[in-house]
């Protein structure tokens, strides 16, 4: 009973609302049973019996006998033939009357068995109730799956014990319809059948506010169902047994299972129908596929019917069907689709997007046209024709040709209007704006620019081919967007032709071709350059006769000899090589040769000098080659006699070239034999220096290619005879055409540029002359390489080589052996270079004996002085000792010389003198002490100096005291240890190596200064007193005192002031916000305020005004004739106010004052004494009114309260005992407290009436006190008008930082006086050290006195001896060498002065005119060198003038060529284009001469032409002309000088060109009228001739004209005017050809019509007739005169002609003053070049006088030091 309400119950919330069905709200279908009719969706994991007969156990059959049964399920059930089969579709209700009688059942003993349901569609769950016929699971769980299968949640657990089996489960209560539990009450053991397990999805506890909600729905749905039983319930009895007979009794059984639920419709159907493949006869069975209303599809209308989808599908909800609504397509689609975001966008409205729009229509209702097509405004939306294409182009349009949609003028869009790229216009956008090129579909601006180079481009437009974009180009560029110059051209730029050619060199570049950006041409090897024209760093160009072959290196024939000479300095060399072949008559020389460069002819060079005044008759050279010559071989045309050569050699000549020149290849050895044949005297001799092989420029293709290049080359080196330049050994100068075109001979035949492989060691520099590679070789050294040595010189090494320097009396010859240097010597003569004589004698070439007293075996060759002398003696002649030895050494006079006793002697170690002498007098020896020493034997240190000499192996060393202290004073160091003990200079330490306290420097350069500290910014510990501050010994760093900085702690730190209060530096503290640095003034602290702002910091209102700067700032309201100053008080605005001055405002008397304000007077002194009365009452009184508000509100308490509150306490203890009931007699006999109490009361009161006597007292000192405080405030305030006085003038002493100043002055002076008094008091004191010292100095005077009257005796006799010595001083030599005259003469005759002598100013007198001594030598050589230097100045000056001069020369001169070189290129076009428009005239003029002979030309064409021939004129007439040669030959004969030349040359240029042109169409204007072809053909000859003239008096002048620029745009015009005349003479010849091709017409027409005519009578013959002679008439006329036209026409062309001549002769002239003014410059230049060596010479000369004045200077610093030692 139970089972059926709680189906019935959930049955009802789902059934549909029959009233009124889906049409007026949401819908549902009928509930059942989801598992009739899908036995075969219904499974289980375990089934008894399915492969085998199975028995199993019943527990709860007690009472029956049979307890035990089979189980056989491999049959279906069947009540009769098959009741054991218990398959799981046996759960399925079926109503039958045996149900009970079939179950499912699982196999025994297993616990985990699960059922699944399988549905095809989503179905609505409603509930489950499953009926057991065993025990309930133990525990078990129920899950669904929503997505067939894929993925499970659990909906419920049941178990008996849920927190054992499901930990972790909530065991409830429900909260929510989805939360997930473990109940227990479908899991307990009993009942053992029947058991009943029902699961609710919707709980009917839980209150649902929405149904419909996606929660709800989602919790509903199912389309798997699973019951999975997880634990069986047992008795415990498998737990002891495990024998198959006890799991028999366990399995799980159910009698029925009911899975409710109905098809899930989302509430738009009220049935559901099978679905496809399902049977629709099964009674009872819940169909999946849902019958849709409300617009809706699909199995569970999921989705809204197709085309409505305008709004978002919904299920259906109580009364709202939320049915699907139809899209809105205009008629053009039937298919749309929901888009959420459109929806949203529109208010949640609408959400349809149609697809698949027909009619060309597009957009979300297909309102809109599709791209590339607009709405015609003419039809309505709906119209199928609505939509009209677009005709735009699409290359052009934007977005591939789409069009304006519709009409928005707010949009400025119209319907059908085409939307063109940028770069496109047109109405289809079809065509590309100027300036643009290439319509394109794939290019985003439609066409592109033109990508015209302007330099490049004619007149520098942006125009190019709309189609392909090709720019017009300049004559010499080329390329697409004429950014590319012609083959063989570079350097794009504005220039008329647009580049310039290349002209790389024809030798030093591979090929004409360079780099179109820099030029750059290919060069050969080591070629660098722009045109490949000059050599890499150690290459250079050959010369012509670079391959020279020497005679010494030739084989010589008989009777030959080599001789080799000597180069003479300042003669002409006439040889190359070490010397000559001496040949006779016969003799002969045979050369190698085996290094040809290149297979070419080559003439063969002989140099040589004849020995006798005639010629050589005969000289035979032959050619001896290594084989035949192969016939393919650049020399295969070479036959036997071109081998053999015969030359005579003249005898005023040193060098011949053969007749002919010979072929030879490279890479092949050949041997050349030269053959002295006959000679007129047979005994005549030849020397012959070499031969030499000269490329013969006629075989280079670089002079014979035809081309005009190489014409002009070898016209060139022809012109300017190049070969000459080489025959010579002497080199003549080269020319520059010379040079350039040797050295691309040189790069062409040796492919690039020789190295010049100097020799490292011979050679100064790897370097080489460019021309001819001659290295820059050392002194001594030849050789092009510079790798031997010169004749007459040997030992080749890194410093060069030596000159043999071959005695000439002594020696063969000049030569000496070169590696050596051995000469070879004459008999008697000895030596390298024969020069000297043998051993022990001297004077060559009289040789005689050495004189060396016997002590020296040999003497200097030249001089005889002796060299090597023995027994210690030293001198030319031995004849003096050898220093550290004495005695007289002479031979027979003298004696040995002994060692000098200084004090031993030189070999002993402890010699210390530089020499000695024995006195004559006493003959003692007397010692010369070195520098260090003294006494008489030099064993004492001197002063300065420290050691002890008298021990061996000791010396005397300098004191090491840094050079600080005194060396004169012998107590200035320990002269034992060389301890420093007097320092100077304010330094000390054991070596006075550092600054003395409060010093500081550099103690080792005597710089050691005080310190000079600021005593206000200086650490006060650092300083004894103001003056006396230690710091830093090394810097002089004081130690600055916080926030002070400096050397000298001088100034405050940034931000920091006031340095004068001595503690250091306060910060400025400006306010960041209103000042405008953080730095403030340095002594004042004022920050710089901004505007607005004021206060030392700014953190005040600015000046005159008060307030806070924060709130408001207002002005000071102050009276100016009442204040002391203009600003009030910042925070209250009160005024400071004057004396005698009060109020507000300052602007009223004030007490004590009378008057009217501003004359306010002091009142009578009565009102003052009257006042200060009043003043002191008023005190009193304030004070005792103040006294007794004090004893009103505290009473006399203060000063006793702890003696009141003891009495206090007291009284309350008595107050309690007397107060007490029942009072004991024991507190009775406290009544002594009492008169305790009484008496402290007594002492108490007296103490008072003291106190108040003393007060009394007090009060009266308080009278005595005011009156005397009145008295002091009197004194104040006056003291106070002398302190704010004083107070200002501190202010200003502050802000000038006086203050400090005065403090320091004031603590100085205190130190003084402190310092004074202590002298005089304090024991010890300065003065009592000052008598201490007084009373020693006199004890040590009385003690040394007689030991210094000794001493100074002694000194006296000293300074005697001394004076005595001096006076025998002979500075005779002294004042020779140092004045320039002997100074034994008197100073009045002494020219040239000398010691002690003065001129007559008093100025010392040494030296002077005609006086050799150093001080003239060095006079004269400082005078020379600041001579020099004023020369150097000078010249240095023309120099840089010179170069200035040059470079503008230059400059111009290239500026000149380029310049012209555009002209000449212009004037080229417009030579082409006359040409091109001549050959147009001559077709005309033939087309006309055609048509005028044909029979058929009519009369009227015939005049029309001839009509038209005579309208043409010729621009220039002979007037013009005329005028035009006089005005160029006045500019010709006003040239002066180079500079006018170049201005003036231009116009020359422009009317030459201006006459070119006229002539050219006088030319082409006289062919169109001339009907003689010979006449016209002569004319146009000679003005070809004429033309041809002009261009090369251009070409000429091209090298020299400059600055032309100002005329080009002239010339541009003129020729664009030419241009337009041009262009109208082809126009009118077009015309003309028009009218002769309609004249072709007509005359055909003419013949028909004869034809025709011929037909007809004699009438029309005779019509004809007269018409002929009518026409032979007329033309007569016309025919004379334009015969006479003609004639004076060609008459003007030969006025033309000689005009032209003319032009080209003053051309002519005006190049030949170009090229004088071009020789003077280089004539400058090489004065330049000499001035230059002149200023090298003088800088060597000054260099030399520096040197020679140094050495002069250090023989004067020499003899003072020897002086000085003098004793």
């Amino acid at each position: 009973c139970l089972r059926v309400f709680a189906f019935l119950s959930v049955a009802s919330t789902q059934e549909p609302d029959f009233a009124y069905g889906c049409t007026h709200g949401s819908c549902y279908p009928a509930t059942g049973d989801l598992l009739v009719g899908r036995e075969m969706n219904l499974k289980a994991s375990s089934t008894c019996g399915l492969r085998r007969r199975e028995p199993y156990c019943i527990v709860s059959h007690l009472q029956e006998q049979k307890k035990c049964f089979h189980c056989d399920s491999r049959r279906p059930y069947d009540p009769y033939s098959n009741p054991t089969s218990h398959r799981i579709e046996n759960v399925i209700t079926t109503f039958k009357p045996h149900r009970k009688k079939s179950w499912w059942q699982s196999e025994n003993g297993k616990s985990d068995v699960y059922l699944q349901l399988d549905l095809e569609a989503e179905f609505h769950f409603t509930h489950v109730i499953m009926t057991f016929k065993t025990f309930r699971p133990a525990a078990m769980l129920i899950e669904r799956s929503a997505d067939f299968g894929r993925t499970w949640q659990v909906y419920r657990y049941f178990a008996f014990d849920c927190e054992s089996t499901f930990p972790g489960i909530s065991q409830g209560p429900l909260r929510k319809v989805d939360d997930v539990i473990c109940e227990s009450r479908y899991s307990d053991i009993e009942p053992s059948t029947e058991g009943e397990v029902i699961y609710r999805v919707l709980e009917p506890a839980i209150q649902i506010e929405d149904p419909y909600s996606p929660n709800i729905q989602n919790q509903l749905k199912i389309t798997n169902l699973r019951l999975n039983l997880t634990k069986l319930h047992t008795l415990g009895d498998n737990l002891l047994d495990s024998r198959t007979e006890i799991k028999e009794k366990y399995y799980y059984a159910i009698y029925e299972l009911v899975v409710r639920g109905n098809c899930f419709c989302y509430g738009h159907a009220s049935e559901c129908a099978p679905i496809d493949g399902i049977r629709d006869d099964i009674e009872g069975m819940v169909h999946g596929r849902c019958v849709c209303k409300h617009n809706t599809k699909g199995l569970n209308c999921e989705q809204c019917d197709d085309f409505y989808n305008d709004l978002p599908w919904r299920p259906a909800e109580g009364r709202n069907t939320n049915a699907c609504k139809k899209c809105n397509c205009n008629g053009h689609s039937n298919q749309c689709h929901f888009d959420m975001a459109v929806y949203l966008a529109t208010g949640n409205v609408s959400g349809g997007v149609c697809d698949n729009c027909l009619h060309n229509t597009m957009g979300r209702n297909c309102e809109i046209c599709k791209p590339f097509y607009y709405q015609d405004p003419t039809r309505d939306i709906r119209d199928p024709g609505v939509c009209v294409a677009c005709d735009c182009d699409p290359d052009g349009s934007l977005n591939g040709g789409i069009c304006d949609g519709h009409d928005d003028p707010s949009l400025a869009m119209i319907a059908g209007q085409c939307r063109c790229k940028d770069n496109v216009e047109g109405p289809r956008c079809d065509k590309c704006k100027p300036g643009f090129f290439g319509l394109s579909a794939s290019d985003p601006c439609g066409c592109q620019p033109c990508k015209c180079d302007p330099r490049g481009t004619v007149s520098g437009s942006s125009q190019c081919d709309p189609v392909s974009g090709d720019c017009f180009c300049k004559r010499l560029v080329t390329g697409h967007s004429c950014n590319q110059c012609l083959p063989e051209h570079w350097a794009l730029s504005h220039d008329a032709g647009g580049c310039r050619g290349c002209d790389c060199d024809v030798g030093g570049a591979s090929d004409n071709q360079c780099s179109m950006e820099t030029g750059q041409c290919h060069c050969r090897s080591h070629m660098i350059g722009r045109q490949c024209n000059q050599v890499e760093s150690g290459y250079f160009f050959m010369a012509l006769d670079h391959y020279i072959y020497e005679a010494e290196n030739a084989k010589l024939g008989q009777g030959s000899v080599f001789e080799e000479r000597e180069y003479q300095p300042g003669r002409p060399v006439s040889w190359t090589g070490t010397g000559f072949a001496r040949a006779p008559e016969g003799g002969t020389l045979e050369f190698a040769i085996n290094n040809i460069p290149y297979s070419m002819e080559y003439d063969i060079l002989i140099r040589y000098e004849l020995q006798m005044p005639r010629d050589w008759e005969e000289v035979r050279v032959m050619v001896i080659r290594p084989g035949p010559i192969p016939t393919s071989s650049p020399c295969g045309n070479t036959i036997p006699a071109d081998d053999l050569l015969t030359v005579s050699l003249p005898s005023g000549a040193r060098f011949v070239v053969l007749p002919q020149p010979v072929c030879l290849e490279r890479g092949v050895s050949y041997k050349l034999r030269v053959e002295f044949i006959r000679y007129a005297d047979r005994n005549s001799i030849i020397t012959s220096t070499n031969i030499a092989l000269l490329p013969r420029y006629s075989s280079l293709e670089m002079f014979t290619a035809g081309d005009p290049a190489s014409v002009t080359r070898k016209q060139s080196y022809e012109r300017y005879r190049c070969h000459e330049t080489a025959k010579s050994v002497s080199r003549p100068q080269m020319s520059e055409v010379c040079a350039k075109l040797i050295t691309s001979m040189s790069a062409l035949i040796n492919d690039g540029a020789l190295p010049c492989e100097c020799d490292p060691q011979g050679s100064l520099s790897s370097e080489c002359d460019v021309r001819g590679g001659q290295c820059r070789c050392r002194p001594n050294v030849s050789g092009r390489r510079c790798d031997e040595c010169a004749p007459g010189a040997y030992g080749f090494g890194p410093s060069g080589c030596k000159l043999c320097e071959c005695s000439l009396e002594g020696s063969q010859s000049r030569f000496c052996e070169r590696y050596s240097g051995q000469c070879l010597c004459r008999a008697g003569a000895f030596g390298q270079r024969c020069d000297g004589c043998q051993a022990g004698h001297w004077g060559f070439p009289n040789c005689r004996p050495c004189e060396c007293n016997g002590h020296a075996d040999e003497c200097n060759q030249r001089t005889g002085a002796c060299i090597n002398c023995r027994s210690n003696t030293a001198g030319e002649k031995c004849d003096r000792c050898a220093n550290g030895y004495y005695g007289n050494p002479t031979l027979g006079l003298g004696s040995q010389c002994r060692p000098c006793p200084c004090p031993e002697g030189p070999d002993s170690g402890r010699n210390f003198a530089a020499s000695c002498y024995q006195d004559n007098r006493n003959q003692q020896v007397v010692c010369n002490c070195n520098q260090g020493y003294t006494g008489p034997r030099c064993d004492e240190c001197a002063s300065g100096y420290y050691g002890d000499p008298s021990k061996i192996g000791g010396q005397c060393q300098p004191c090491r005291c840094s050079n600080n202290i005194d060396l004169s004073d012998p107590e200035a160091c320990d002269k034992h240890t060389g301890q420093c003990l007097k320092c100077l200079y304010n330094t000390e330490g054991p070596d006075c190596g550092v600054c003395k306290s409060r010093y500081y420097g550099d103690a080792s350069r005597r710089n050691c200064r005080k310190c000079t500290c600021n005593f206000l910014g200086t650490e006060h510990s650092q300083c004894l007193s103001r003056e006396d501050c230690v710091c830093q010994r090394a810097t002089g760093q004081c130690q600055c005192l916080p926030h002070v900085i400096g050397q000298t702690c001088d100034h405050c730190a940034p931000n920091y002031w006031n340095l004068a209060s001595g503690q250091g530096c306060e910060s400025c503290g400006c306010d960041p916000d209103n000042a405008y640095t953080s730095a403030c003034n340095e002594f004042t602290g004022q920050c710089q305020c901004r505007v607005g702002f004021g206060g030392k910091t700014c953190k005040d209102c600015q000046e005159n005004h008060w307030g806070d700067p924060r709130v408001l700032c207002r002005a000071c309201d102050c009276d100016p004739r009442g204040i002391e100053s203009s600003q009030c008080n910042r925070v209250t605005g009160h005024c400071e106010c004057k004396q005698g001055v009060s109020g507000v405002r300052c602007d009223q008397c004030a007490r004590g004052f009378s008057g009217t304000f501003p004359d306010c007077k002091p009142c009578h002194q009565c009102f003052g004494d009257w006042d200060r009365i009043v003043q002191d009452l008023a005190t009193r009184t304030k004070v005792l009114t103040d006294r007794a508000k004090e004893l009103q509100t505290t009473g006399l308490t203060r000063a006793f309260e702890r003696k009141f509150k003891e009495l206090e306490d007291m009284l309350a203890q008595v107050r309690d005992i007397v107060n007490a009931r029942n009072a004991t007699l024991s507190l009775v006999s406290s009544s002594a407290l009492f008169l305790s109490l009484r008496a402290q009361i007594t002492e108490t009161t007296d103490t008072l009436n003291q106190l108040e006597g003393d007060l009394t007292a007090v009060q009266d000192s308080n009278y005595e006190a005011s009156n005397a405080l009145s008295t002091l405030e009197r004194e104040a305030k006056e003291l106070n008008l002398n302190s704010d006085q004083l107070n200002r003038q501190l202010d200003i002493l502050k802000n000038s930082n006086f203050l400090g100043y005065i403090r320091a002055s004031y603590n100085k002076s205190h130190d003084a006086e402190h310092r004074a008094n202590r002298s005089t008091t304090d024991i010890p004191s300065t003065v009592s050290r000052s008598a201490d010292t007084r009373k020693k100095t006199e004890r040590l005077i009385a003690q040394k006195r007689d030991d210094f009257n000794r001493k100074n005796a002694a000194n006296k006799r000293t300074l005697t001896d001394l004076n005595a010595k001096a006076q025998n001083l002979d500075i005779k030599k002294i004042n020779e060498k140092v004045c320039g005259a002997p100074g034994d003469a008197p100073c009045v005759d002494s020219p040239c002065g000398g010691a002690g002598c003065r001129d007559d100013e008093g100025k010392r007198h040494c030296g002077g005119m005609n006086c050799n001594g150093a001080i003239a030598v060095a006079k004269n050589a400082l005078d020379r060198s600041k001579h020099a230097e004023k020369e150097l100045n000078k010249a240095m000056g023309v120099v840089e003038e010179l170069f200035k001069q040059v470079a503008d020369a230059k400059t111009k001169a290239q500026e000149a060529k380029d310049k012209a070189q555009a002209a000449l290129e212009k004037a080229s076009d417009t030579k082409n284009k006359a040409d091109h428009s001549n050959n147009d005239l001559r077709d005309l003029i033939k087309q006309i001469r055609d048509f005028l002979m044909q029979e058929g030309a009519d009369p009227d064409s015939i005049e029309a032409v001839a009509s038209q021939v005579l309208e043409l004129s010729i621009p220039a007439s002979p007037r013009q002309i005329q005028h035009l040669a006089d005005e160029i030959k006045d500019r010709v004969k006003s040239l002066s000088n180079v500079d006018a030349i170049l201005e003036q040359t231009q116009n020359d240029v422009l009317k030459a060109e201006k006459l070119l042109l006229d002539a050219k169409k006088a030319r082409n204007k006289a062919e169109g009228v001339k009907n003689t072809a010979e006449s016209v053909k002569k004319a146009l000859n000679d003005a070809g001739r004429a033309q041809a003239a002009a261009e090369k008096a251009i070409q000429k002048a091209k090298k020299d004209i400059g600055l032309t620029q100002n005329r080009l745009a002239q010339i541009q015009s003129e020729t664009t005017a030419r241009e337009r005349d041009l262009n109208d003479a082809m126009d009118r010849l077009g015309d003309l050809g028009r009218q002769i091709e309609a004249l072709k017409t007509k005359r055909a027409n003419n013949s028909l019509y004869a034809a025709r005519a011929e037909e007809m009578a004699t009438m029309a013959r005779d019509k004809a007739n007269e018409a002929k002679e009518i026409l032979d008439g007329e033309l007569s006329d016309k025919y004379r005169t334009v015969q006479g036209l003609m004639e004076n026409k060609a008459k003007t062309m030969q006025d033309a002609k000689q005009k032209a001549e003319r032009l080209r002769d003053e051309a002519k002239e005006l190049l030949k003053d170009a090229q004088d003014k071009l020789q003077r410059l280089a004539e400058l230049e090489k004065d330049y070049e000499e001035n230059q060596k002149v200023l090298e010479g003088k800088a060597r000369q000054l260099d030399g006088l520096e040197d020679k004045m140094k050495a002069i200077l250090n023989a004067i610093n020499k003899q003072i030091q020897v002086y000085n030692t003098c004793q």
